[in-house]
């Protein structure tokens, strides 16, 4: 949601679990973060509101919500009311806050309200209909025109016309507030209609999302200077990585060649069958553990430590042909939690077995390392400046990432489901596009991702996750605006140009303020993580 005060010509009142579409896409514009903002849109409650057709809704036992409809589609439909006008009478509001930043109103409608909308109806009933014996737009009495159009009908768009004067005026004590696309009136509409019709009055219930309070713990300095410890993965070391790096290349270069002497040694290439079962005493409890179980397994014996402990030891001297048995126990750090401490018997069956042939390591081979390159000590120097600037971006990624982590421990924030539902939904989108993007899928399987079971399991499931990333975006906005941070203005301009350019070259709609509006949330935050680095005492560890 993004943050604002425009006043929009209309807004779509609706139950987001209804909703026929449950993905919200947004392309991301070349984000700098490791995150995405989202502030908040607000609702000034604009003077024009699209209801749905009256006699098109049953209204039994459903909440009652509001969609655009057009007024040309039922012969019968009626627009009236709705301009934020005065009222002949007040409105009795009544607010209580509720969990969620969610506020409901509680409004009460007079009868002289009510009397009023009734006459607009009728008044706008005689400009449409059409009644036999009569000319278009000539006065109709009114006894008659009720019994051509339906009792029901007129009452249905009576308080069609109610809400639609009213809501605006009802919305008063929270306008600058509610967010945006969170307003739903949960009154049914057939408690609407016994009211109205036994008291000439009408009262009914909404909900809306408020934007939510940010607490800083303890106080609003809690983030400044923040004492920061950044882990870094042992992998990224720009030296050691170059001399992987160095070393995989050489490698490809080379040949493999089948052993046929000699059993498995440290450097050769093995392909094997494994399988794995669980070990107990009671035989009825052994179970296999498929996820430890492959075929045709490609195992090069130089990156012995990227497999369980213990494993290539046990393998060492296997021959082409050979099988062996031997119980290895998974460790408490292993990454699949379920099974660390598992004792498991394993069972490997050596199908190939090769050794490289690798040429000299000479200047003559520099070429083949890297293309452009003369000598070994070149390919060396540009693999290690390469790796570097990897290192650097990594410890820099590491580092917002921790940043942001502890930013979302010292806020407290009442998150509104509505924000909640955009914001995971954003993310899902987020993420069936990348599928897509990887691969194609077809109709079927889009509609599938594309399902509300699907979004909501994926809410359910990343919950925690969801709920970190709007602390932090929301941090981040207050942040921004407490330090009195800038950015200049043609960075706007060059990346909102960047990212259209983007748009047309993959042949894609965009809107071109909504683009702005994603553009400027992404300076922000990358204004704010560059205050917060500045002002931070961080420490790096190697893991």
């Amino acid at each position: 949601m993004e943050l604002c005060t425009r006043t929009f010509t209309s807004f779509f009142l609706f139950n987001p679990s209804s909703s026929s579409n449950p993905l919200l896409l947004r392309a991301n514009a070349n984000a700098k973060t490791p995150f995405k903002f989202n502030s908040l849109k607000l609702s000034s409650f604009p003077p024009h509101i699209h209801l749905f057709q009256p006699f098109l809704s049953p209204h039994t036992s459903s909440p009652f919500t509001l969609s655009a409809a057009s007024a040309s589609s039922s012969s019968s439909s009626v627009a009236v009311g709705t301009e934020q006008d005065r009222l002949p009478a007040e409105l009795n509001v009544t607010e209580t806050a509720e969990p969620n930043s969610r506020v409901r109103l509680h409004v009460e409608v007079p009868s002289l309200v009510c009397e009023d909308c009734y006459k607009r109806v009728i008044a706008e009933f005689m400009k449409q209909a059409k009644i036999p014996g009569f000319r278009p737009g000539k006065k109709v009495p009114e006894s008659i025109l009720i019994s051509y159009v339906g009792s029901q009908n007129v009452q249905k768009a009576t308080i069609e016309s109610i809400l639609r004067r009213t809501l605006s005026h009802a919305m008063t004590s929270v306008t600058g507030r509610a967010l945006q696309d969170s307003v739903r009136i949960v009154t049914k509409f057939s408690e609407m209609e016994e009211t109205y019709s036994s008291l000439g009055s009408l009262r009914y219930d909404v909900l809306v999302d408020i934007a939510p309070e940010i607490k800083w713990i303890p106080d609003n300095n809690a983030y400044k200077n923040l004492k920061i410890v950044v882990e870094i993965d042992s992998d990224i070391d720009a030296h050691t990585a170059s001399e992987q790096e160095f070393r995989r290349r050489y490698k490809s270069i080379g040949a493999l060649k089948v052993v046929t002497d000699r059993g498995l040694q440290v450097g050769d290439v093995v392909v094997l069958d494994i399988s794995a079962t669980t070990i107990d005493q009671d035989e009825s409890n052994v179970k296999s553990i498929p996820s430890a179980e492959s075929k045709g397994f490609n195992f090069d014996t130089e990156y012995g430590e990227k497999v369980l402990p213990g494993f290539l030891d046990c393998i060492i001297g296997i021959q082409q042909g050979e099988s062996k048995s031997f119980p290895l126990v998974f460790p408490e750090t292993w990454n699949q939690e379920n099974l660390r401490g598992v004792h498991a018997q394993f069972t490997v069956e050596c199908k190939e077995l090769f050794y490289r042939d690798l040429p000299e390591l000479d200047d003559s081979i520099a070429d083949k390392l890297l293309p452009g390159c003369t000598t070994v000590e070149q390919v060396k120097d540009l693999l290690l400046q390469k790796c570097q600037e990897v290192e650097q971006t990594a410890r820099e990624q590491a580092t917002d990432n921790a940043i942001l982590d502890q930013v979302s421990k010292i806020v407290q924030v009442d998150i509104p489901q509505s924000l909640f539902e955009e914001q995971g939904r954003q993310l899902y989108g987020a993420n069936l596009l990348e599928i897509q993007a990887k691969m194609k899928l077809n109709e079927q399987q889009l509609a599938t991702l594309s399902s509300s079971k699907a979004v909501n399991e994926f809410l359910e499931h990343q919950k925690e996750n969801i709920t970190n990333l709007i602390k932090q975006s929301l941090a981040v906005g207050d942040i921004y605006r407490r330090e009195n941070l800038q950015f200049a203005t043609e960075d706007l301009v060059k990346e909102v140009e960047n990212s259209i350019a983007e748009f047309k070259r993959q042949n894609q709609e965009y809107d071109e303020e909504r683009v702005k509006g994603q553009v400027q949330e992404i300076l922000e935050g990358a204004k704010v993580l560059e205050w917060l680095r500045e002002h931070a005492e961080v420490q790096y560890i190697t893991k």
